[in-house]
């Protein structure tokens, strides 16, 4: 691509260092397209290990892999398939290790799948001044953000904490993985200093209409009326 080149996209891509939240559905494809791309130092935090019941949406964990901890193995994965990549597994970010984890970050990438974590993520996003890439997946739809000092996950969502996990409501198994290809391209985005990405925009689909949008964003809420696609 020329204007890839010509933004010297790929040396900022090597010299980044990106923390990603989730092991799961989400961050396991975000950090394998994100190690293919070359991007230089990948955290992977995720205290979770893997379950039979993962596999239909997660297909880089296999059989032999049940009960493993996740982020050891999409890093070991990850190590494989570039190994000029950096990438470790760090523990479940918490309200108290959060600023560890983000210590020398350029990006963050929130993969996990309920509301407590989500807002833990975007409090330590907003207090280390970083931006985050923010995808969800539940049931047969899923979203797709960009948040930074402007505006953040609480000012879109103020009060989402009682929202199902995906493991309690189910998703559609290919879903995932289609949410998680726009995660790593707006995160490849950010990155790289190319194109126009989501922030101040929200990035909706449903699989069973296959109907997409993108609508403004602002605080407390959405614009629908402003929807632009």
């Amino acid at each position: 691509m020329p204007e890839w080149h010509a933004a010297g996209a790929q040396e900022r891509l090597r010299a980044a260092r990106v923390l990603v939240v989730g092991a799961g559905g989400l961050g396991g494809p975000v950090v394998m397209q994100l190690a293919g791309a070359g991007v230089g130092a990948l955290r992977v935090s995720d205290s979770d290990t893997v379950a039979l019941s993962n596999l239909h949406r997660q297909t880089y964990f296999t059989l032999g892999d049940v009960g493993r901890p996740k982020a050891q193995v999409l890093c070991a994965r990850a190590q494989q398939l570039n190994p000029q990549v950096t990438v470790g597994a760090a523990p479940a970010l918490t309200p108290e290790n959060a600023a560890e984890l983000l210590a020398g970050v350029h990006l963050v990438v929130d993969a996990t799948d309920n509301f407590g974590a989500r807002y833990a993520i975007a409090d330590a996003c907003a207090a280390a001044e970083l931006p985050s890439v923010w995808g969800a997946a539940s049931g047969v739809s899923g979203m797709v953000s960009v948040f930074g000092p402007d505006l953040g996950l609480r000012d879109v969502f103020p009060d989402a904490a009682g929202e199902e996990a995906c493991d309690e409501a189910g998703v559609l198994g290919p879903l995932p993985g289609l949410v998680a290809g726009l995660m790593a391209a707006e995160a490849v985005k950010l990155l790289g200093g190319v194109g126009e990405t989501l922030a101040g925009r929200l990035w909706t689909f449903d699989a069973l209409t296959a109907q997409t949008r993108v609508v403004r964003l602002r605080q407390s809420g959405l614009t629908p009326a402003k929807s632009v696609l």
